[in-house]
């Protein structure tokens, strides 16, 4: 079962035992960052650093002239990831024997959404979501397909993971995050993603809803949420809160819209690419879920791309709807923390390797083998070596 392990450039510049280490985990492939969003990272065997701080969403490499007097274009990094740090990591990589393929964060940039207020996701209530590009927006959707295409196919690269290729809503993990004490539960996410600004307006419009009624009849559906009331129960709690025309015409424009979008940005990186180069989507099989695993339908991601990359944090469930569609040579790669102070599991590994193969699964991905502890390589290897 082909195990892949995501890896930041910065793991391996600097560290010239890294990629050595990381092959001997028994991986055959590492999914490598190419355009990522702001993070603060351990690197706890560093010989230069122990922490770095990506203080904005950028690429990892330096980006071409498409971008030439363009308003929307990605940034360059700092000093935590200089040059074409993601050239120099892949190199290494390469030596050591490892299949790398880009990892590319797209609908999730909050220096973006700080610069360009209006490409931002705007809630019923009219506040911003500056993390969260909404996807309707078409110089937005124009600017996700080109940097998917760009950052997708670097120089040594096999194939690519796009994540966030799709809605993102009020979960972002921001910097001292003070958005836990409701507990909105599924339904209550559905409604405080909604976005209402111009491009959605317009959108809602096509699909025979007024804008300024939508967004009231969403407010007033929050309101017992905000009160304590529980929100949870799925579809059918959305359909409760909202009403089930409201709740249906809603999903179909979102759907519809990240449909498109992902339909488009595969295409550009297929144009970019050679022959054989192999394009997943980090993806959930609930359409209306939001965040960096947007929501998809099964059967129509995989006659899209080459496969998808499925959170299994949660549980092995999420795979049964993408294996059903029994898509011969799509690859269902099940995604496991193994970064125990992170909430991973790395001694259950192989149990949750077998359970995942069970369920459909055709590979792995183990997040991240930059992050995690000496112990839990350890665990990995030894994982990986029994399967």
């Amino acid at each position: 079962m082909k195990a892949s392990t995501f890896v930041y450039p910065w793991d391996v510049n600097g560290d010239p035992e890294a990629p050595a280490r990381i092959a001997a985990l028994g991986v055959a492939q590492v999914t490598l960052a190419a355009a990522y969003h702001s993070t603060r990272a351990l690197t706890p065997r560093h010989p230069r650093h122990r922490i770095v701080t990506a203080e904005h969403a950028a690429v990892l490499y330096p980006a071409d002239d498409r971008w030439a007097g363009r308003g929307l274009r990605p940034y360059a990094a700092g000093d935590w990831a200089p040059g074409d740090a993601f050239g120099e990591a892949a190199d290494a990589l390469t030596e050591a024997g490892l299949e790398v393929h880009t990892w590319v964060v797209l609908a999730h940039n909050s220096r973006l959404g700080a610069e360009h207020p209006d490409t931002s996701v705007v809630n019923a209530y009219g506040d911003r979501y500056p993390w969260a590009p909404c996807i309707a927006q078409p110089a937005t959707r124009a600017y996700l397909t080109d940097l998917a295409a760009e950052a997708a196919v670097r120089p040594g690269a096999h194939g690519t993971e796009l994540e966030s290729l799709g809605w993102y809503g009020l979960q972002h993990l921001h910097a001292h995050d003070k958005t836990g004490g409701i507990g909105l539960g599924d339904a209550g996410q559905y409604l405080m993603a909604l976005c209402f600004c111009p491009s959605c307006r317009e959108g809602y419009g096509r699909h025979g809803l007024d804008a300024d009624q939508l967004a009231a009849a969403v407010r007033t559906a929050l309101e017992p949420v905000w009160q304590g009331a529980p929100s949870d129960g799925g579809w059918a709690g959305i359909e409760k809160l909202l009403g089930e025309t409201l709740a249906h015409t809603t999903r179909a424009y979102r759907d519809d819209t990240a449909r498109t979008l992902q339909e488009q940005a595969v295409a550009a990186v297929r144009a970019a690419a050679p022959d054989g180069f192999q394009v997943l989507l980090h993806a959930d099989p609930v359409s209306y879920h939001v965040g960096a695993n947007p929501g998809v339908d099964p059967a129509h991601i995989l006659s899209v791309a080459d496969g998808v990359v499925v959170p299994c944090a949660g549980g092995t469930g999420t795979l049964t709807p993408f294996a059903r569609q029994e898509r011969e040579g799509a690859v269902i790669a099940a995604n496991f923390t193994v970064v125990s102070g992170m909430g991973g599991s790395p001694g259950t590994l192989a149990a949750d390797a077998a359970e995942a193969r069970r369920l459909g699964a055709t590979e792995l991905r183990l997040y991240h083998a930059g992050l995690a502890s000496d112990d839990d390589l350890e665990t990995v290897r030894s994982a990986l070596a029994g399967l």
